[in-house]
């Protein structure tokens, strides 16, 4: 007997949701040199203004909430400061650490986050710099928990075409560069939530793209967001709704044409990806609603009647604590590192032996280094994130994985320490190898605790959850 066809759904949670902004742009002056081959240490103009975005879920308004945060913002410089800012954070809302996410856009155009230095050209405004990212950060949440109103987040999958391989064989050696590789095809998933209230308004769209924001490089000299700023403008003109943004994993892709000084590219890009966005969230069912089957009429045609029908809510909300226990290369000593610095007499080298040492600093000395993963059940719909640089190989076997399931996957949430690229390409000179402090089977070993995590997040509800942290080791 034939079978009735499957609706058309989208995954959802409902329950109580807040959202609020504020802008954490820093001054012109501020130390914010991110690039080796910069000839500048301070910028000296803005682009667009850096956002900070909050977003708060619960299934009540007396329940604990899960907290994301997305901030116009590039790495922490060294992890063990993104530990100490997160602790105040959880310490302010009393907040468990698996219920909150502070997420990075890693644009490459920001003050870095890092403890002031003096001796830097616009070192001496870092520190004023980050305790107002603290304190917006604090009061940001605050006023999402306090404007929070019953709403519904759900998802849809479409595509957009910005990102790049950027893994290049050198064409005059043996070594990879750093750019766009026209002989392959990147992971071009583009993942959008819609949020829309009960009078099914749409209040916010959130965007999961995996790209990195490097399109300005050494020649720019201003503050940007690079193109998630053009996005969010896009978006919230044509919807009127807040747009937030979720770095997927991009280890291995970037826009094509990028290192420019020129700000008129990223914010092209930004259109670009804007407006796929757009195409996605109109491509959605009407909210809350499944477009099932429904009749066969006869006319010139025998015609297929399909018809939107409430949808069953969903409001589970689950976090959980996870860490997969990672080797570490055998790299020189934290002081060896800034002893080879300070002998050091290229600017671009030296850079890279600064931020070589603060993160063998972050690691310590052991021979292994726990990396905590955010895992999230959001209704019927999976989050999770590291604080490494996964290659998009990670969100694409974890979504084939579970293929009936949303999976949004996330880089540089809570902290930021290394890339994660996959095994095969240890045997080869590339950047995202020789720069991680990860052993050769790193991403495979956090494709695989990810994996774990949300195979628990997916257990019925009736199953407790654990009190302790899950581990998977080495």
């Amino acid at each position: 007997m034939p079978k009735t066809p499957a609706a058309r759904k989208h995954d959802h949670f409902t329950g109580r949701i807040g959202m609020a902004r504020a802008d954490i742009t820093p001054s012109v002056g501020i130390y914010s040199r991110n690039w080796g081959a910069a000839k500048h240490d301070a910028a000296d103009s803005i682009h667009r203004s850096l956002a900070l975005s909050a977003l708060t879920l619960q299934s009540e308004t007396e329940d604990s909430p899960l907290v994301l945060v997305d901030g116009d913002l590039g790495w922490w410089r060294p992890l063990d400061l993104f530990k100490r800012f997160q602790q105040r954070i959880l310490d302010e809302f009393s907040l468990e650490p698996s219920r909150f996410i502070f997420a990075l856009s890693h644009t490459h155009s920001a003050a870095p986050l890092m403890d002031a230095e003096p001796d830097l050209e616009g070192g001496e405004l870092l520190k004023v710099w980050m305790d107002s990212v603290y304190e917006k950060t604090v009061s940001t949440i605050r006023k999402a928990l306090e404007s929070s109103f019953s709403g519904t987040l759900d998802w849809h999958v479409g595509q957009c075409n910005l990102a790049a391989i950027r893994d290049l064989p050198d064409p005059n050696g043996e070594r990879f560069l750093c750019g766009f590789n026209p002989a392959r095809e990147a992971d071009n998933t583009l993942l959008v939530g819609r949020i829309t209230d009960e009078t099914k308004t749409t209040r916010a769209v959130l965007v999961n793209y995996a790209c990195h924001p490097t399109t300005l490089a050494w020649e720019n000299t201003a503050i940007s967001p690079d193109y998630p700023g053009a996005m969010r403008a896009t978006i919230e003109e044509a919807s009127g709704a807040t747009a937030f943004f979720l770095l997927g994993a991009c280890g291995d892709l970037a826009p094509r044409h990028q290192y420019v000084g020129d700000a008129r590219v990223p914010d092209q890009h930004g259109r670009q990806l804007g407006y796929a966005a757009l195409a996605t969230l109109n491509d959605m069912n009407a909210p809350g609603m499944n477009l099932e089957y429904i009749e066969t009429v006869e006319s010139g045609a025998p015609l297929a009647v399909w018809g939107y029908r409430p949808q069953q809510e969903s409001t589970q909300l689950k976090a959980i604590d996870f860490e997969v226990e990672l080797e570490i290369k055998d790299w020189p000593t934290a002081d060896e590192l800034d002893q080879q610095r300070l002998d050091c007499d290229d600017r671009a080298l030296a850079e890279r032996l600064r931020r070589k040492r603060d993160i063998r600093r972050s690691l310590g000395d052991g021979k292994t280094f726990a990396v905590s993963i955010s895992a999230w059940k959001i209704g019927n719909a999976v989050f999770v994130g590291s604080c490494g640089e996964a290659y998009s190989v990670l969100q694409q076997e974890l979504r084939s994985r579970f293929p009936e399931v949303t999976v949004i996957c996330m880089n540089l949430t809570n902290g930021s320490i290394g890339y994660l690229p996959p095994a095969h390409l240890y045997n080869e000179d590339v950047y995202p190898v020789w720069q991680t402090p990860f052993a050769k089977g790193s991403l495979e070993r956090m494709i695989d605790g990810m994996t774990e995590a949300i195979e628990q997040l997916l257990q019925p509800q009736n199953h407790p959850e654990s009190p302790w942290t899950n581990q998977l080791g080495i």
